[in-house]
Parts: structure tokens; sequence; C-alpha cells
């Protein structure tokens, strides 16, 4: 969706952008090409085999260039840390990039021969621990809470029974005795695997975190654009947008205001934006992604 963000971003020659999910750094080519000549980027991954992998394929804009790896939770010192006091953009894409998916030994494919999904080094926890040593009332909630799957419970005694696991494939394969396919379009397995992903990860926490930092950082015109790829993240997404678009939180019920709430961002399009049939065509891992931008007041 790289046309879509450049033009809720709406960027200009000379300005600062962050891009808080840099991933394989195809937007940020976007972006550097939209600020030229002097306008400088920042990517921010907490996956060091995506900061190597963007370094190669941004070499060539020298300074105007800086990466960092790191979470976005920690978006407002990072930005601070490389000298942009204030910034006229924000990109953050939630979702995974084909090759983390397809990559090797993370665990994040159906058919991979690992189970860690940890994007952070600094992490301990792993999906492996989760299912191998997690009881059923708790795999019950993690399941149902991330993945939203209605079957979160038969599919936690179904891994609680077929323990151990040693790979994604064997997780994959116990999800979908329990729950076949019966011509559903995405693999039984989806929902659990990406609730466990999303809770090793800590993705919805860092994602609240990381929203409040974007709008304090964005100079007044400056916008906030996100895609997410899972309906609790982009829910999160837009009740934050909701409730800084307005002047007040108090109940409808409350004849006077006392939060004292001032509106921080405006609202860029009421309807979320969706990618287009043809992307969908080429690249059918997008389906899912919704777009929602607004601009600093």
């Amino acid at each position: 969706m790289v046309a879509e963000v450049l033009k809720a971003l709406d960027l200009h020659p000379g300005e600062d952008c962050v891009d808080g999910t840099l991933g394989d750094g195809g937007h940020s080519l976007a972006i550097l090409a939209a600020i030229a000549p002097s306008g400088r980027l920042l990517g921010i991954d907490a996956d060091r085999q995506a900061i190597e992998r963007a370094r190669q394929r941004l070499q060539g804009y020298g300074d105007r260039v800086l990466l960092v790896q790191g979470n976005f939770a920690n978006l407002a010192a990072i930005v601070r840390s490389q000298g942009l006091p204030h910034v006229s953009g924000v990109l953050l894409d939630l979702g995974l990039s084909s090759w983390q998916l397809g990559a090797a030994g993370r665990g994040f494919s159906f058919r991979d021969e690992a189970l860690d999904m940890r994007l952070g080094e600094g992490q301990t926890l792993t999906a492996g621990e989760v299912v191998n040593t997690y009881s059923i009332e708790d795999l019950t909630r993690l399941i149902a809470t991330y993945g939203e799957e209605p079957q979160a419970r038969r599919i936690a005694q179904a891994l609680v029974q077929g323990r151990p696991f040693t790979t994604a494939a064997e997780v994959a394969g116990a999800i979908e005795r329990v729950s076949p396919r019966r011509g559903q379009r995405i693999h039984p397995a989806t929902r659990t695997l990406q609730a466990l992903r999303m809770y090793i990860n800590q993705d919805l926490e860092n994602l609240a975190a990381a929203l409040r930092q974007a709008v304090e950082l964005l100079q007044g015109g400056g916008r906030l654009v996100t895609i997410a790829y899972h309906s609790l993240e982009d829910r999160m997404i837009k009740v934050f947008m909701q409730e800084e678009a307005r002047d007040c939180l108090c109940p409808p019920s409350q004849p006077v205001c006392t939060c004292g709430h001032k509106a921080t961002v405006r609202i860029l399009r009421r309807k979320v934006v969706k990618p287009s049939e043809e992307e969908v065509r080429r690249n059918p891992r997008v389906r899912s992604a919704r777009l929602r931008a607004c601009m600093a007041r």
C-alpha cells in the first residue's frame, strides 16, 4: 500500500519522517523520495535482521537515513537520541514482511522447523515455552484474547495433549486435526499462531505506547499513518484516534466536562483504507490490511 501511505503522510521536501516498523524498507524508499533532497528518515525495527537488510537496501542515501534497532514502544526516546525533536510523519506498518514469514528458524510459518517467534534479541519467552508449559486455562485465554479464536479451548486441549512440540509445523498439525479446514480460506492454525506471536512480542502493549508517543512527536499538521492486519490492533488504533480527536472524554450523561481532555489530532478519513483488488491479487497477504491516518493539531 505504498501509494496509499504516501498520500496519507502528505510529505514534502526537507521534512523528517519516522518509519517505526522498517521491515524490508519498501515504504522507507518511497518516503525518502518524497522528502528529498534533504529530508531525513529514521527507521526503527526490533528485528536485527530487518535492520541489516534495510541497511543494504538504503545505503545509497547516506546520512539521510538513520537506522535503529529497537522497539517502537520506546519511540520518543529513540527519536530524541537521533536528534529529531519533532517530525512531520510517523508510519507504523504492523505486519511482518514476506521474508520474515518465510525465514527458517523463526517459527512464523506453518512449515517452520522452529518454534521461537521472538522479534527482539532481549526477549526470553519463546512460543515453544508457551505451548509446552502453559495450562489449558492459560492457553485458552491467550488464544481467545489475542487470536479471537472461537475454538480456543478445544485447541488449547489439543496442544496440552500433544506435547512436546519443537516446531511450528507440529503445532499447526495438532490444531488442524481438531479443527479441520472444511473449505476455510485460511489455515485453521492461523489465529492461534498469530496469537502466540502477539503475546510473545507484547504487540498490543507496545502499540498502545507507540501511538501516544507518535502524536506527541508530530509537529502541527504532521501525520500518523498506521497499517494493521489484525482486528485487535485495528480496533485499538481506531479507538485511540477517535478519542484523541475529541475535546471531552466524559460520559455523554455527564452535564459538565471534568476530564479536561483536549483534542490532539484530526482524523483524515472516517472510513478505513483497504488495499486495492489489484494489490491483493499480486500479494494475497495484504488482504487484511487496514490503513488509518490522523493529523496533529
